[in-house]
Protein backbone atom coordinates (compact mmCIF):
# COMPACT_ATOMS: atom_id res chain seq x y z
CA UNK A 1 0.00 0.00 0.00
CA UNK A 2 0.96 3.44 -0.80
CA UNK A 3 0.08 7.35 -0.04
CA UNK A 4 0.52 10.19 -1.73
CA UNK A 5 1.05 13.06 1.02
CA UNK A 6 1.61 16.38 1.76
CA UNK A 7 0.08 17.15 -1.23
CA UNK A 8 -2.18 19.88 -2.85
CA UNK A 9 -4.76 17.65 -4.25
CA UNK A 10 -7.05 18.92 -7.04
CA UNK A 11 -9.69 16.59 -8.49
CA UNK A 12 -12.76 17.54 -10.64
CA UNK A 13 -14.96 15.78 -8.06
CA UNK A 14 -13.22 16.33 -4.85
CA UNK A 15 -12.48 19.38 -5.38
CA UNK A 16 -9.21 21.42 -4.23
CA UNK A 17 -7.83 19.72 -0.89
CA UNK A 18 -5.04 21.29 1.12
CA UNK A 19 -2.44 19.16 2.51
CA UNK A 20 -4.35 16.39 1.48
CA UNK A 21 -3.80 12.43 1.02
CA UNK A 22 -4.38 9.68 -1.63
CA UNK A 23 -4.09 6.01 -0.53
CA UNK A 24 -3.62 3.56 -3.11
CA UNK A 25 -2.92 -0.13 -3.64
CA UNK A 26 -3.40 -3.16 -5.94
CA UNK A 27 -3.66 -0.17 -8.71
CA UNK A 28 -6.27 1.38 -7.12
CA UNK A 29 -7.96 4.17 -5.21
CA UNK A 30 -8.61 3.44 -1.36
CA UNK A 31 -9.04 6.48 -0.05
CA UNK A 32 -8.48 10.68 -0.40
CA UNK A 33 -9.01 13.05 1.71
CA UNK A 34 -7.56 15.98 4.62
CA UNK A 35 -7.31 13.45 6.95
CA UNK A 36 -7.13 9.87 5.80
CA UNK A 37 -6.05 7.48 8.23
CA UNK A 38 -3.43 5.68 6.40
CA UNK A 39 -2.33 2.18 7.84
CA UNK A 40 1.09 1.02 9.30
CA UNK A 41 3.64 -0.26 6.97
CA UNK A 42 2.35 2.08 4.08
CA UNK A 43 4.97 3.53 1.82
CA UNK A 44 4.44 7.21 2.19
CA UNK A 45 5.66 9.36 -1.26
CA UNK A 46 5.82 13.03 0.58
CA UNK A 47 5.25 15.61 -1.70
CA UNK A 48 4.67 18.75 0.16
CA UNK A 49 4.53 21.93 -2.24
CA UNK A 50 3.30 20.01 -4.71
CA UNK A 51 0.01 19.67 -6.49
CA UNK A 52 -1.41 16.01 -7.43
CA UNK A 53 -3.85 15.89 -10.17
CA UNK A 54 -6.16 12.77 -11.92
CA UNK A 55 -4.38 11.72 -15.08
CA UNK A 56 -5.45 14.10 -17.74
CA UNK A 57 -7.09 12.24 -20.42
CA UNK A 58 -7.08 12.26 -24.16
CA UNK A 59 -10.53 11.67 -26.21
CA UNK A 60 -9.27 11.92 -29.69
CA UNK A 61 -5.68 10.80 -31.00
CA UNK A 62 -3.88 9.04 -33.25
CA UNK A 63 -0.95 7.85 -31.57
CA UNK A 64 1.04 4.67 -32.54
CA UNK A 65 -0.65 4.97 -35.87
CA UNK A 66 1.80 7.71 -37.69
CA UNK A 67 5.20 7.75 -37.13
CA UNK A 68 6.29 10.71 -38.74
CA UNK A 69 10.13 9.97 -37.86
CA UNK A 70 10.06 7.25 -40.86
CA UNK A 71 7.96 8.65 -43.47
CA UNK A 72 5.64 7.10 -45.64
CA UNK A 73 6.45 3.57 -43.88
CA UNK A 74 5.47 5.14 -40.35
CA UNK A 75 1.54 5.75 -41.84
CA UNK A 76 -0.62 3.36 -40.44
CA UNK A 77 -3.88 4.66 -39.71
CA UNK A 78 -5.64 5.26 -42.94
CA UNK A 79 -6.18 2.53 -45.52
CA UNK A 80 -7.62 5.01 -47.93
CA UNK A 81 -7.77 2.11 -50.93
CA UNK A 82 -11.31 2.51 -50.60
CA UNK A 83 -13.87 4.36 -48.44
CA UNK A 84 -15.73 2.28 -45.93
CA UNK A 85 -13.46 -0.11 -44.09
CA UNK A 86 -15.28 -0.85 -40.95
CA UNK A 87 -12.94 -3.59 -40.39
CA UNK A 88 -9.95 -2.05 -39.81
CA UNK A 89 -9.18 -2.10 -36.15
CA UNK A 90 -6.58 0.84 -35.17
CA UNK A 91 -4.40 -1.74 -32.73
CA UNK A 92 -3.78 -3.56 -35.67
CA UNK A 93 -1.48 -0.39 -36.85
CA UNK A 94 -0.25 0.97 -33.46
CA UNK A 95 3.27 0.78 -32.54
CA UNK A 96 3.90 0.69 -28.99
CA UNK A 97 7.00 2.07 -30.00
CA UNK A 98 6.24 5.22 -31.58
CA UNK A 99 8.52 8.47 -31.06
CA UNK A 100 5.40 10.46 -30.14
CA UNK A 101 3.88 7.81 -27.23
CA UNK A 102 7.32 9.06 -25.30
CA UNK A 103 6.03 12.63 -24.96
CA UNK A 104 2.75 11.86 -23.33
CA UNK A 105 3.36 11.63 -19.90
CA UNK A 106 5.14 15.19 -19.63
CA UNK A 107 1.87 16.58 -20.73
CA UNK A 108 0.50 14.59 -17.82
CA UNK A 109 -2.11 12.05 -19.90
CA UNK A 110 -2.44 8.60 -18.62
CA UNK A 111 -5.11 7.72 -20.80
CA UNK A 112 -4.90 7.79 -24.81
CA UNK A 113 -8.27 7.60 -27.05
CA UNK A 114 -6.42 6.49 -30.40
CA UNK A 115 -7.24 4.57 -33.92
CA UNK A 116 -7.65 5.32 -37.48
CA UNK A 117 -7.75 8.64 -39.36
CA UNK A 118 -10.18 10.76 -40.92
CA UNK A 119 -9.38 9.34 -44.72
CA UNK A 120 -12.12 7.61 -45.51
CA UNK A 121 -15.87 7.96 -44.35
CA UNK A 122 -15.72 4.70 -42.32
CA UNK A 123 -11.98 4.73 -41.19
CA UNK A 124 -12.39 1.20 -38.47
CA UNK A 125 -12.46 0.48 -34.66
CA UNK A 126 -10.79 3.45 -32.14
CA UNK A 127 -9.29 1.77 -28.66
CA UNK A 128 -8.08 3.49 -25.56
CA UNK A 129 -4.77 2.76 -24.20
CA UNK A 130 -2.42 3.86 -21.40
CA UNK A 131 1.22 5.01 -22.09
CA UNK A 132 2.95 1.84 -20.03
CA UNK A 133 5.94 1.24 -20.94
CA UNK A 134 4.67 -2.40 -22.93
CA UNK A 135 6.00 -4.62 -25.71
CA UNK A 136 2.66 -5.31 -27.25
CA UNK A 137 -0.24 -3.23 -27.40
CA UNK A 138 -2.64 -5.75 -25.59
CA UNK A 139 -1.04 -5.33 -22.14
CA UNK A 140 -1.78 -0.91 -23.05
CA UNK A 141 -5.27 -1.35 -23.87
CA UNK A 142 -7.79 -0.43 -21.92
CA UNK A 143 -10.87 -1.15 -24.04
CA UNK A 144 -11.07 -2.06 -27.51
CA UNK A 145 -13.00 -1.25 -29.71
CA UNK A 146 -13.64 2.20 -27.66
CA UNK A 147 -15.95 3.52 -31.26
CA UNK A 148 -16.08 3.78 -34.94
CA UNK A 149 -14.18 6.38 -36.57
CA UNK A 150 -16.07 8.06 -39.26
CA UNK A 151 -15.31 11.14 -41.27
CA UNK A 152 -17.24 13.77 -43.06
CA UNK A 153 -16.47 17.15 -44.82
CA UNK A 154 -13.44 17.73 -46.96
CA UNK A 155 -10.79 14.70 -46.07
CA UNK A 156 -13.12 11.81 -47.57
CA UNK A 157 -14.36 14.29 -50.68
CA UNK A 158 -10.49 15.40 -51.32
CA UNK A 159 -8.96 11.88 -50.80
CA UNK A 160 -11.56 9.53 -52.71
CA UNK A 161 -13.64 12.11 -54.97
CA UNK A 162 -10.79 14.28 -55.96
CA UNK A 163 -7.71 12.01 -56.02
CA UNK A 164 -9.21 9.04 -57.07
CA UNK A 165 -12.12 9.82 -58.93
CA UNK A 166 -14.80 8.20 -56.85
CA UNK A 167 -17.65 8.01 -54.36
CA UNK A 168 -17.60 10.22 -52.49
CA UNK A 169 -17.10 13.85 -54.45
CA UNK A 170 -19.63 15.43 -52.41
CA UNK A 171 -21.22 15.99 -49.07
CA UNK A 172 -23.83 14.12 -50.31
CA UNK A 173 -22.16 11.38 -51.22
CA UNK A 174 -20.57 10.55 -48.18
CA UNK A 175 -23.45 10.86 -46.22
CA UNK A 176 -24.95 8.48 -49.14
CA UNK A 177 -22.40 6.11 -48.19
CA UNK A 178 -23.13 6.29 -44.43
CA UNK A 179 -26.57 5.79 -44.72
CA UNK A 180 -25.71 2.31 -46.96
CA UNK A 181 -23.39 1.16 -44.11
CA UNK A 182 -25.69 1.31 -41.79
CA UNK A 183 -28.57 -0.05 -43.69
CA UNK A 184 -26.33 -3.33 -45.36
CA UNK A 185 -25.52 -3.10 -41.73
CA UNK A 186 -29.31 -3.34 -39.91
CA UNK A 187 -29.81 -5.76 -43.19
CA UNK A 188 -26.96 -8.08 -41.83
CA UNK A 189 -28.10 -8.12 -38.65
CA UNK A 190 -32.08 -9.44 -39.71
CA UNK A 191 -30.15 -12.08 -41.97
CA UNK A 192 -28.44 -13.42 -38.95
CA UNK A 193 -31.30 -12.61 -36.75
CA UNK A 194 -33.57 -14.70 -38.95
CA UNK A 195 -31.28 -17.35 -39.02
CA UNK A 196 -31.19 -17.67 -35.19
CA UNK A 197 -34.96 -18.39 -35.12
CA UNK A 198 -34.53 -20.91 -38.32
CA UNK A 199 -31.75 -23.30 -36.26
CA UNK A 200 -33.32 -22.69 -33.24
CA UNK A 201 -36.74 -23.99 -34.83
CA UNK A 202 -35.00 -26.96 -36.53
CA UNK A 203 -33.46 -28.36 -33.23
CA UNK A 204 -35.99 -28.30 -31.42
CA UNK A 205 -37.92 -30.08 -34.35
CA UNK A 206 -34.77 -32.61 -34.79
CA UNK A 207 -34.31 -31.05 -38.16
CA UNK A 208 -31.24 -30.24 -39.97
CA UNK A 209 -30.03 -26.78 -38.97
CA UNK A 210 -30.28 -24.67 -42.23
CA UNK A 211 -26.28 -23.15 -43.10
CA UNK A 212 -25.47 -20.03 -41.48
CA UNK A 213 -25.08 -16.80 -43.29
CA UNK A 214 -21.22 -15.99 -44.49
CA UNK A 215 -20.08 -13.94 -41.91
CA UNK A 216 -18.57 -10.05 -42.52
CA UNK A 217 -15.94 -9.03 -39.70
CA UNK A 218 -16.48 -4.99 -41.37
CA UNK A 219 -20.86 -5.71 -40.56
CA UNK A 220 -19.63 -7.00 -37.39
CA UNK A 221 -17.98 -4.02 -36.27
CA UNK A 222 -21.01 -1.98 -37.61
CA UNK A 223 -23.46 -4.55 -36.00
CA UNK A 224 -21.70 -3.02 -32.50
CA UNK A 225 -22.64 0.58 -33.68
CA UNK A 226 -26.35 -0.06 -34.38
CA UNK A 227 -26.77 -2.61 -31.31
CA UNK A 228 -24.98 0.59 -29.33
CA UNK A 229 -22.37 -1.28 -28.13
CA UNK A 230 -20.10 0.94 -28.91
CA UNK A 231 -20.47 5.20 -30.20
CA UNK A 232 -19.58 6.41 -34.11
CA UNK A 233 -16.68 9.06 -33.76
CA UNK A 234 -17.55 11.28 -35.94
CA UNK A 235 -14.99 13.58 -37.98
CA UNK A 236 -16.94 17.01 -38.07
CA UNK A 237 -15.87 20.58 -38.38
CA UNK A 238 -18.22 22.84 -40.35
CA UNK A 239 -21.64 23.68 -38.88
CA UNK A 240 -23.42 21.50 -41.67
CA UNK A 241 -21.57 18.51 -41.51
CA UNK A 242 -22.18 18.57 -37.68
CA UNK A 243 -26.00 18.54 -38.20
CA UNK A 244 -25.64 15.90 -40.77
CA UNK A 245 -23.91 13.51 -38.32
CA UNK A 246 -26.69 13.88 -36.12
CA UNK A 247 -29.35 13.27 -38.46
CA UNK A 248 -27.95 10.01 -39.25
CA UNK A 249 -27.24 8.95 -35.99
CA UNK A 250 -30.67 9.67 -35.26
CA UNK A 251 -32.35 7.55 -38.43
CA UNK A 252 -30.52 4.69 -37.28
CA UNK A 253 -30.44 5.67 -33.09
CA UNK A 254 -26.90 5.63 -32.78
CA UNK A 255 -24.06 7.06 -30.12
CA UNK A 256 -22.37 10.21 -30.92
CA UNK A 257 -19.77 11.46 -30.01
CA UNK A 258 -18.76 14.82 -31.89
CA UNK A 259 -14.78 14.97 -33.23
CA UNK A 260 -13.59 18.66 -33.63
CA UNK A 261 -16.87 20.44 -33.42
CA UNK A 262 -14.58 23.02 -34.79
CA UNK A 263 -18.13 25.49 -35.87
CA UNK A 264 -19.62 24.22 -33.10
CA UNK A 265 -20.36 27.58 -31.81
CA UNK A 266 -22.41 28.54 -34.69
CA UNK A 267 -25.28 25.96 -33.37
CA UNK A 268 -24.43 25.92 -29.74
CA UNK A 269 -28.43 25.46 -28.49
CA UNK A 270 -28.80 23.08 -31.35
CA UNK A 271 -26.10 21.09 -29.58
CA UNK A 272 -27.04 21.50 -26.30
CA UNK A 273 -30.22 20.00 -27.22
CA UNK A 274 -29.28 17.09 -28.66
CA UNK A 275 -26.97 16.04 -25.93
CA UNK A 276 -24.36 14.84 -27.75
CA UNK A 277 -20.64 15.32 -26.31
CA UNK A 278 -18.06 16.99 -28.45
CA UNK A 279 -14.41 16.36 -28.23
CA UNK A 280 -12.91 20.18 -29.54
CA UNK A 281 -9.86 20.44 -31.33
CA UNK A 282 -7.17 20.48 -32.64
CA UNK A 283 -7.05 24.03 -31.61
CA UNK A 284 -3.07 25.02 -31.96
CA UNK A 285 -2.08 24.87 -35.41
CA UNK A 286 -2.65 26.45 -38.26
CA UNK A 287 -5.47 26.88 -40.50
CA UNK A 288 -4.97 23.98 -43.68
CA UNK A 289 -7.79 23.88 -44.90
CA UNK A 290 -11.07 26.20 -45.61
CA UNK A 291 -13.33 24.17 -42.60
CA UNK A 292 -11.56 24.45 -39.53
CA UNK A 293 -10.44 28.36 -40.87
CA UNK A 294 -12.84 29.60 -37.50
CA UNK A 295 -11.20 26.95 -35.27
CA UNK A 296 -10.79 29.05 -32.08
CA UNK A 297 -10.55 27.96 -27.77
CA UNK A 298 -13.59 29.87 -27.46
CA UNK A 299 -16.15 26.78 -29.16
CA UNK A 300 -15.13 25.00 -26.15
CA UNK A 301 -16.24 27.95 -24.06
CA UNK A 302 -19.41 28.46 -25.71
CA UNK A 303 -20.24 25.07 -25.90
CA UNK A 304 -19.62 24.58 -22.14
CA UNK A 305 -21.73 27.44 -21.23
CA UNK A 306 -24.75 26.17 -23.47
CA UNK A 307 -24.91 23.04 -21.63
CA UNK A 308 -22.72 20.76 -24.37
CA UNK A 309 -20.38 17.69 -22.34
CA UNK A 310 -16.59 18.80 -23.68
CA UNK A 311 -13.32 17.53 -24.03
CA UNK A 312 -9.96 18.70 -25.40
CA UNK A 313 -8.22 17.31 -27.93
CA UNK A 314 -4.89 17.69 -29.22
CA UNK A 315 -5.47 14.89 -32.26
CA UNK A 316 -1.73 14.21 -32.55
CA UNK A 317 -1.02 17.18 -34.61
CA UNK A 318 -0.26 18.96 -31.33
CA UNK A 319 2.73 17.17 -29.32
CA UNK A 320 1.05 15.37 -26.24
CA UNK A 321 3.25 17.15 -23.94
CA UNK A 322 1.67 20.46 -24.69
CA UNK A 323 -1.17 19.11 -23.95
CA UNK A 324 -1.47 21.81 -20.69
CA UNK A 325 -1.70 24.34 -22.94
CA UNK A 326 -5.60 23.64 -23.91
CA UNK A 327 -7.17 24.29 -20.79
CA UNK A 328 -4.73 26.53 -20.07
CA UNK A 329 -6.60 28.64 -23.16
CA UNK A 330 -9.75 27.66 -22.60
CA UNK A 331 -9.29 29.62 -19.09
CA UNK A 332 -7.90 32.27 -21.27
CA UNK A 333 -11.16 32.87 -22.85
CA UNK A 334 -13.04 32.69 -20.35
CA UNK A 335 -13.72 28.84 -18.93
CA UNK A 336 -13.43 28.22 -15.25
CA UNK A 337 -10.79 27.06 -13.72
CA UNK A 338 -12.80 23.95 -12.05
CA UNK A 339 -14.33 23.90 -15.77
CA UNK A 340 -11.29 23.68 -17.73
CA UNK A 341 -10.24 20.78 -15.50
CA UNK A 342 -13.52 18.68 -15.95
CA UNK A 343 -12.92 18.79 -19.78
CA UNK A 344 -9.03 17.23 -19.45
CA UNK A 345 -10.55 14.63 -16.79
CA UNK A 346 -13.80 13.56 -15.93
CA UNK A 347 -16.21 14.86 -19.38
CA UNK A 348 -13.36 12.58 -21.76
CA UNK A 349 -13.19 10.07 -19.15
CA UNK A 350 -17.79 10.14 -19.14
CA UNK A 351 -17.67 10.40 -23.03
CA UNK A 352 -15.34 7.11 -23.66
CA UNK A 353 -17.90 5.59 -21.04
CA UNK A 354 -14.57 4.75 -18.90
CA UNK A 355 -15.98 7.41 -15.80
CA UNK A 356 -16.00 4.24 -13.29
CA UNK A 357 -12.18 4.15 -13.67
CA UNK A 358 -10.58 6.94 -14.80
CA UNK A 359 -11.19 11.00 -14.41
CA UNK A 360 -11.14 11.76 -10.60
CA UNK A 361 -9.97 10.30 -7.40
CA UNK A 362 -12.20 8.03 -5.85
CA UNK A 363 -12.33 4.96 -4.56
CA UNK A 364 -12.59 1.95 -6.57
CA UNK A 365 -10.39 4.06 -9.59
CA UNK A 366 -7.42 3.73 -11.07
CA UNK A 367 -4.61 4.57 -9.49
CA UNK A 368 -3.54 7.02 -12.02
CA UNK A 369 -1.95 9.97 -10.49
CA UNK A 370 0.31 12.81 -11.81
CA UNK A 371 2.55 15.08 -9.41
CA UNK A 372 3.41 18.69 -10.58
CA UNK A 373 6.08 20.60 -9.59
CA UNK A 374 3.62 23.32 -9.27
CA UNK A 375 -0.34 24.44 -10.54
CA UNK A 376 -0.66 22.11 -13.27
CA UNK A 377 -2.26 25.11 -15.46
CA UNK A 378 0.95 27.25 -14.80
CA UNK A 379 2.96 27.68 -18.34
CA UNK A 380 6.09 26.59 -16.33
CA UNK A 381 4.55 23.96 -14.14
CA UNK A 382 5.77 20.44 -14.49
CA UNK A 383 5.28 16.43 -14.06
CA UNK A 384 7.63 15.66 -11.42
CA UNK A 385 6.39 11.78 -10.99
CA UNK A 386 3.53 9.52 -12.81
CA UNK A 387 1.70 6.23 -11.24
CA UNK A 388 -0.57 4.07 -13.88
CA UNK A 389 -2.55 1.39 -11.96
CA UNK A 390 -1.09 2.68 -8.81
CA UNK A 391 2.74 1.66 -10.23
CA UNK A 392 5.75 4.22 -11.00
CA UNK A 393 6.13 5.25 -14.66
CA UNK A 394 9.23 6.52 -15.84
CA UNK A 395 9.19 9.97 -17.68
CA UNK A 396 11.59 9.35 -20.22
Amino acid sequence: MKAIVNATIWCPVQGLIENGSILFDRGKIVDVGKSIAIPSRTTTIDVEGQYVVPGFVEAHAHHGLFDGTIGPMGQDGNEMTTPVTPEMRGKDGFHPFEYSIKEILKGGVTTVNTGPGSGNVVSGEAFVFKPVPETVVEKMIVISPSGLKVALGENPKRIHGQDNKRMPMTRMGVAALLRKTFTDGQNYLDEWKAFGVKAKDAKDKGEIIPKAPKRDIGFETIAKVLKREIPLHAHCHRADDIATIIRIAEEFNLRLVLIHCTEGHKIAKFLAKKQYPAVIGPTILWSGKPEVKEKSFKTAVVLNETGVKVALQTDSLTPMLYFPLLPMYVIKEGMSRDDALKCVTINPAEILNLQDRIGSFEPGKDADIIVWSGHPFDFYSEVTEAYINGKKVPLE
